[in-house]
């Protein structure tokens, strides 16, 4: 009978045991909604940050985040695959034709501000350029840097990849000067590098190299170049201030792409995004431009 207790006993104890572990796990906050947001290279540091937040203030919210570029985000709007594109750039024609064919109506939201900054290594004595130089540079008029007051060495130009939104956005406002008849192309010998981070680590070692890239990603080991949208000036460089004032010629908005209106949590989250003080804080931190 002693053994018979002392069994007992043990199996009392572990089924305790087991009821606690369960309780533990039950009030565990449970996920009720799932977010997936895909798109721009550009915005995916600004959207993970959010995400970070966002999901610490409401655990029962789980947001996805992942880059690609903006023809990857709107392709996967179009193909019912996400919640929310990002992109750098707005929306083509032709993307809301296919939209429209798969029964999808996109709804377009800015959610921040951005500076396109041109950049150099620090080895490189230029300091400013127009738009039209920077133009006859990147389509192949201008070759070597003397011919832009540099020494003489020849012109090494980085882009991004064409699915990129920002690689669109610099060939129609820099290389076409904004001219939509201009049909201006990048030059054939343009090096394309899948990211920012592979510009910034090409203009880190080649003093040749002329790169762009949003103003969030350039780091304080490399040089921005003063544009001037004409010869007389004035020669401005990238920054919140000067994306406000307009006095920076290459600067644009940044967007969140839905399919038809949001509702629910999509729609409490972009809420958050485009009309809160933290949220746009976070845009700021990031070196982007707040839009409050």
């Amino acid at each position: 009978m002693r053994y018979v207790r002392i069994f007992l006993s043990l199996l009392a104890i572990l089924l305790t045991a087991c009821g606690n572990g369960s309780g533990q796990s039950s009030s565990q906050p449970q996920t009720t909604a799932y977010i997936q947001n895909k798109g721009s290279d550009t915005i995916v540091n600004l959207a993970l940050a959010w995400a970070e937040t966002y999901q610490g203030e409401h655990t029962d919210v789980s947001i996805s985040v992942t880059g690609g570029g903006s023809g990857t985000g709107i392709a996967a709007l179009i193909n019912k695959t996400v919640d929310i594109a990002n992109a750098s750039r707005q929306i083509k024609q032709e993307e809301l034709d296919q939209a429209k064919n798969n029964g999808v109506d996109p709804v377009e939201f800015v959610v921040a501000k951005d500076a396109i900054a041109v950049i150099v290594n620090l080895e490189n004595p230029v300091t400013h350029l127009t738009l039209q130089q920077i133009s006859d540079m990147y389509s192949g008029k201008i070759n070597n840097w003397q011919d832009v007051g540099g020494e003489n060495r020849p012109i090494v130009r980085l882009s991004r990849e064409t699915n990129s939104g920002t690689h669109v956005y610099f060939l129609e406002t820099v290389i076409r000067l904004g001219d939509k008849n201009n049909k201006t192309m990048f030059s054939t010998n343009t090096l394309l590098l899948p990211s920012s981070e592979g510009i910034i680590n090409e203009l880190r070692q080649n003093p040749n190299a002329i790169g762009y890239d949003g103003l969030g990603y350039v780091p304080k080991d490399l040089k921005m170049i003063e544009v001037g949208r004409t010869d007389a000036g004035p020669f401005v460089l990238p920054s919140i201030a000067t994306v406000n004032d307009h006095s920076y010629p290459i600067a644009r908005d940044l967007y969140m792409y839905t399919a038809g209106q949001p509702t629910g949590a999509v729609k409490d989250y972009l809420d958050w995004i485009t009309t809160s003080t933290e949220a746009q804080k976070i845009v700021a931190q990031l070196g982007f431009v707040p839009i409050k």
